[in-house]
């Protein structure tokens, strides 16, 4: 139950249904979701490692604020980080998720400019935690999921100013299909090539 509550709040956190300095209400958590205080305080104190809730003595635990000043700290290490996870995913061909990830490239291909911003994020991270999966490394994969939620949050601060999103997105389809192939060389190129198309679009709007 810990882990089902983490998920919700985790992801309610990184697309600000929970906004950043919002006070987490556990009594209604703790009705909403069915479950005990423990749970979900053992989940709070998952999200808080993950840096995305801070707890503060006889006050209560907050959605933290978003600071754009990390963008640099955060896209430092995924330069490193999401090539070496693209390389691996393609070295395995997908491996584990390759099914997961064919099914995924059609519905890239599928995503358009009606869709809706909140679509295409969701969309986007599924992708990258598909990519992080296909590593059989739980280290690489619990380390770039949280790098991952905490660059999405930022982007969601910024999404009202891009002037499109679903170019973004699309740019998963080669990606993906180059880590398919088994296509190292391609699949460490596109993933770098992403994460600073990812930083340029979102500092160009701050």
């Amino acid at each position: 139950m810990a882990d089902r509550a983490y998920l919700v709040l985790r992801d309610r956190l990184i697309m600000m249904d929970i906004v950043p300095g919002e006070p987490i209400n556990e009594g209604l958590l703790v009705e909403e979701l069915g479950l005990g205080r423990t749970p979900l305080r053992e989940a709070l104190k998952r999200l808080e490692v993950d840096h995305l809730v801070r707890s503060y003595p006889r006050r209560g635990t907050f959605a933290t604020r978003v600071d754009i000043t990390d963008l640099a700290a955060i896209t430092e290490v995924r330069k490193a980080l999401e090539p070496l996870a693209a390389e691996k995913a393609a070295s395995f061909r997908g491996g584990i998720v390759r099914t997961e990830l064919q099914a995924t490239v059609a519905a890239v291909e599928s995503l358009d400019s009606r869709n809706t911003r909140r679509e295409l994020m969701e969309n986007d991270l599924e992708v990258h935690r598909l990519i992080y999966r296909a590593t059989d490394n739980h280290h690489l994969e619990e380390t770039l999921i949280r790098l991952d939620n905490l660059a999405t949050r930022i982007w969601c601060m910024a999404l009202d100013r891009l002037p499109t999103v679903d170019e973004h997105i699309s740019e998963h389809a080669n990606l993906l299909q180059a880590i398919l192939d088994g296509d190292v060389r391609c699949a460490k190129k596109l993933a770098f090539e992403h994460i600073m198309h990812f930083e340029a679009s979102v500092r160009a709007v701050l």
